[in-house]
């Protein structure tokens, strides 16, 4: 199946998904296909482009080059724009949401769904056939293809600090986000001077949050803000968290996560629920126990069996599979005319 002479479109809305559809983009074009990029609202920064990346600026530019595919990692693309809908996610079922609501919500915009393993394939499979009218492949998540790669020129490498190095990052729901209550516990960590902290957090957390965690950075602290958090996942050795998905793409990795309050705590995580218990669960995973290994080994297979680099090819497969063969479920596409409507109007677009 091939890309030569087709058109891609990557539909975006948050920073973090510049980095979720490049390898994609790397792929098409490794193949002889074409991509142009679409930034809906004003979360997402046109700053993040690369210079050899293709911004359509607005809806009629992007029906006008008449795309044959579109990628998103959110949650709705209008029914407007064309070319066949296809859903990477924008990271994985952290268990924050009920299924209705979160991960295996079914909007009606989709005519594919590109699973990451079979802990998510099963459940979307069995929606494919309730709803009948899109189609469902495994074929990892093209996020994570650099993240299995040597990484030589990782920008948080310090040769000349050995200490083990912590990565803290919290989600921004306030009933679940760790930051809040952590602070002074990290502040204090921090301080001792043990550990290297790296510490980042989703791009919506509230600001006073953010500025707070600002001020602590010092020889051992460092406040990172970026739109690819995988070279800090390489980097770190623990990572301390809360129930952000990141913390399954630290374990992808065979490394502990020490979680504060999680909502699903499991053998795979250290979890605690007293700030106190911080230092220790941290020392505790520094040591690599061996029946958190084996448990998170266990958990990886489900979650996200694939460490080849090579999803983003088999996204594009199915795509183009799709493209040229149509879906194998058959019934009409719901027609979302309210949820449309809003998307009309959010993107000022009142055409065909």
């Amino acid at each position: 199946m091939i890309c030569k002479h087709r058109r891609y479109l990557m539909y975006i809305s948050q920073n973090y998904s510049y980095a979720i559809l490049r390898p994609i983009q790397k792929y098409i074009l490794s193949q002889g296909g074409e991509v142009c990029w679409f930034l809906e609202g004003d979360e997402v920064d046109s700053s993040y482009l690369l210079t050899q990346e293709t911004k359509l600026k607005t809806v009629k530019e992007v029906v006008d080059w008449k795309p044959d595919a579109v990628f998103v990692p959110g949650n709705t693309v209008p029914r407007f724009i064309p070319g066949v809908k296809v859903a990477v996610f924008h990271g994985f079922d952290s268990g924050k949401r009920s299924s209705k609501r979160g991960h295996f919500n079914i909007r009606g915009c989709f005519d594919l769904y590109c699973t990451q393993g079979p802990a998510t394939t099963k459940p979307f499979q069995y929606l494919a056939t309730k709803y009948g009218y899109f189609d469902v492949v495994e074929t990892g998540w093209p996020t994570l293809d650099p993240l299995f790669e040597d990484n030589a020129s990782n920008p948080y490498v310090d040769d000349n600090d050995k200490r083990p190095v912590i990565l803290m990052c919290s989600t921004f729901s306030q009933s679940l986000s760790c930051a809040p209550t952590l602070f002074n516990k990290v502040k204090e960590l921090s301080e001792k001077g043990r550990w290297r902290w790296l510490v980042q957090f989703h791009p919506k957390m509230p600001l006073e949050i953010v500025e707070k965690y600002k001020s602590l950075q010092n020889d051992n602290l460092q406040f990172i803000e970026t739109d690819n958090v995988l070279p800090l996942l390489q980097m770190a050795d623990v990572m301390l968290c809360d129930t952000s998905s990141v913390l399954i793409m630290f374990l992808l990795l065979g490394k502990p996560v020490v979680s504060f309050r999680n909502q699903s705590p499991s053998s795979y995580l250290i979890d605690v629920v007293d700030p106190s218990k911080i230092e220790g669960s941290i020392e505790k995973a520094l040591t690599k126990p061996l029946e958190i290994e084996s448990a998170i080994n266990d958990y990886s297979k489900q979650v996200h069996p694939y460490q080849d680099g090579k999803s983003s090819a088999r996204v594009v497969v199915a795509t183009n599979e799709l493209i040229e063969n149509g879906l194998t479920n058959k019934r009409r596409k719901p027609l979302n005319l309210i949820r449309n409507f809003k998307l009309r109007k959010a993107l000022k677009y009142w055409g065909c």
